[in-house]
């Protein structure tokens, strides 16, 4: 160790000792000896997470289309296709109740 003698040592467990009783310590080393088993499976965990997320990257790499920004030309002229789909659905649905509602309606 980082040149701890003997009597450092035993001065570490004394204050060990003292701070946790003889009755606590066995049970404080368990719960500590847990918390690291745990720790340490996690850490596992997370570089086998890595390792599959690297290898599906290099095996499925993604290609994707660069667009040009839009301006406010584009964005009227959306505005108008949606407009124009949305009449089209409209004149859609009254020509459907026109043809359920018979000739006898359009005499009126």
């Amino acid at each position: 160790m980082a040149g701890l003698g003997p009597l450092e040592i035993g001065l570490i467990i004394l204050a060990i000792l003292l701070l946790f009783g003889y009755k606590k310590l066995p049970d404080a080393s368990r719960s500590l000896g847990r918390s690291l088993r745990i720790f340490k499976g996690e850490m596992k965990g997370m570089k086998d997470d890595d390792v599959r997320t690297k290898d599906a990257a290099r095996t499925s790499p993604v290609r994707g289309e660069v667009l040009p920004p839009a301006t406010a030309a584009d964005r009227e002229r959306e505005a108008l296709e949606a407009e124009a789909r949305a009449a089209e659905a409209r004149a859609a649905e009254l020509r459907a109740r026109a043809t359920q509602a018979g000739p006898a309606d359009s005499t009126r």
